[in-house]
């Protein structure tokens, strides 16, 4: 765990990270994928024109009542079984009740004592290894709307409110206090999402609002049981400053228990530009909402046909797609890590091995391709999606599932090696080319003159003028120095433009030089 300098203070003999323990708890929101919100027919879809998707249910007004969308019950229970969640049979909703300008009925709609599912884990490894991260509860509740603040020039400013986000599906993830650094609350927060994100119930975009997150900090004494009071930190848009504002935080609590101070419970929002928190209010206790159940909804009874549909619909998650790869493809561990960890780089992958497949198909006998030429092929496109195209994906700033460069454009590219038709070394040069210029690159070889030469006859007559005109290069080679051979293989691929096949330019520079040898 990384601390800043003002965690360095000691306290008697005691550094202040072997005096104390953070304490990291974490409260994600999930923002659920459906077409309409959780009580009314409104459009979800992101980005509309400020309150034109409302009707009186979404703006609280008198009267109206809610109907539940039976659509976010089981979008909230596929989340909740691939934590590993038990399912409440009777769950209920309550009212939360505070004042704020974007909450128009004066309280939200969400569940308190009897959550929807609970007692879950995540299992992370990160800088103090391995640990299963257990799942408190995930509750069921509507969005509030979107509050924008402006600032004039010579006015007090102004805040407008924006109702299309109010009434918007959420599932609230809350975690035990497992975590103890603020590299395992990273840990934590990447390989939820990932979670959720295959489970396709949200498209988790945090620059969208659909992933947020509040963590809970507190320090305590080395070996002690009792928990320090809570700070939670607010105002975080991702898992980089949820580190950084960890790390501020507790190098703060620290200096205030080295100081002996006392940590008030408080709620702080983290400052990006200074690098620090800042206090906002004391926290708030339950009591503070005065929770009552909802009495205008019925209480949610989840049978056992109903939650059976929904394990029948699960789809693999990241664990168990990871020892797919490895299994069905032979990828190392690191590959298959790196796949998983990106949902719209696997399923490049996918698209990438399912056309270089189909396209070996059609050229292998009886259209067949067995199991040694399937895992080569996937081998081949994990080397290539996570190394080359990653690193000009990084350079473009694009994900995955917005590249220039098709996986049917990257399948074509990889066949043409994979033929023969040209060199891996050809490929990667002509890889940025295929991304710009959206080219095939059998179209682009096909107008460049870059086939690949593997005509033995070629290949030997320029074998024959490489060696004649590098003749110190052979006598070093026949005293023994095999460094040599490197080199005339190389002459013969510059004689060639790079186009003769490596391969059988290796073994013809040998054979002739067995030849001489023996004579």
């Amino acid at each position: 765990m990384t601390i800043s300098a003002a965690a360095a203070a000691k306290g008697g003999n005691l550094s202040v990270l072997e005096r104390f323990e953070p304490v990291i708890g974490i409260e994600v929101h999930v923002e659920l994928a459906t077409e309409s919100k959780i009580f009314c027919g409104c459009s979800t879809a992101f980005g509309a024109a400020p309150n034109t998707h409302v009707c009186p249910v979404c703006l609280g007004m008198p009267g109206v009542l809610p109907v539940l969308n039976r659509r976010v019950i089981d979008y909230a229970l596929r989340a909740a079984l691939a934590l590993g969640c038990r399912i409440t049979p009777v769950s209920q909703f309550a009212r939360k009740n505070y004042f704020y300008p974007d909450l128009p009925k004066g309280y939200q709609i969400t569940q308190y004592e009897r959550s929807l599912a609970y007692d879950g884990s995540l299992s992370i490894e990160a800088d103090l290894g391995a640990r299963d991260v257990r799942i408190a509860r995930i509750n069921i509740e509507e969005e509030a709307a979107k509050s924008f603040h402006v600032d004039e020039a010579g006015s007090d400013g102004f805040s407008l409110i924006d109702f299309n986000r109010s009434g918007v599906p959420l599932i609230e993830i809350v975690s035990e206090p497992d975590l103890r650094s603020p590299e395992e609350a990273r840990a934590y927060l990447t390989k939820l999402r990932n979670v959720i994100l295959y489970t396709g119930v949200s498209d988790c975009k945090m620059q969208e609002g659909s992933f947020r997150f509040d963590v809970n900090v507190s320090l305590r004494q080395r070996g002690s049981a009792e928990y320090g009071n809570l700070v939670e930190i607010k105002n975080l848009n991702s898992f980089r400053s949820a580190a950084r504002a960890l790390e501020h935080e507790i190098a703060r609590q620290a200096a205030e228990l080295t100081a002996g101070r006392r940590i008030p419970r408080e709620t702080r929002t983290w400052d990006e530009a200074n690098g620090r928190t800042v206090s906002m209010r004391s926290k708030e206790e339950s009591m503070d909402y005065r929770y009552f159940p909802e009495p205008d909804l019925v209480l949610l009874r989840v049978d056992d046909d109903w939650l059976a549909k929904v394990k029948a619909e699960m789809p693999v998650l990241p664990d168990g797609r990871r020892t797919q790869l490895m299994q069905e493809y032979g990828l190392s561990d690191y590959l298959a890590g790196v796949l998983v960890a990106d949902l719209a780089m696997g399923q490049y992958f996918d698209a990438t091995v399912e056309a270089l497949v189909s396209k070996a198909a059609k050229d292998a006998q009886g259209g067949v391709v067995d199991g040694v030429a399937r895992g080569q092929i996937g081998v081949m496109a994990a080397n290539w999606v996570t190394g080359d195209v990653a690193a000009m994906a990084n350079a473009a700033g694009l994900d995955f599932a917005n590249l220039p460069l098709t996986p049917a454009g990257l399948a074509d590219l990889l066949g043409l090696v994979r033929a023969g038709k040209i060199s891996g070394k050809m490929a990667k040069e002509l890889l940025p080319e295929v991304w710009a210029s959206g080219k095939t690159a059998s179209l682009l070889v096909q107008e460049k003159g870059l086939a690949q030469v593997s005509d033995e006859g070629q290949i030997a007559a320029i074998v024959a003028q490489v060696l004649a005109a590098n003749a110190e290069a052979v006598e070093s080679y026949l005293a023994g120095k095999d460094r040599a051979l490197g080199f005339l293989v190389g002459q013969v691929m510059k004689a060639s433009r790079g186009k003769a096949n490596p391969a059988m330019a290796n073994q013809l520079v040998l054979a002739e030089l067995a030849r001489r040898q023996e004579s």
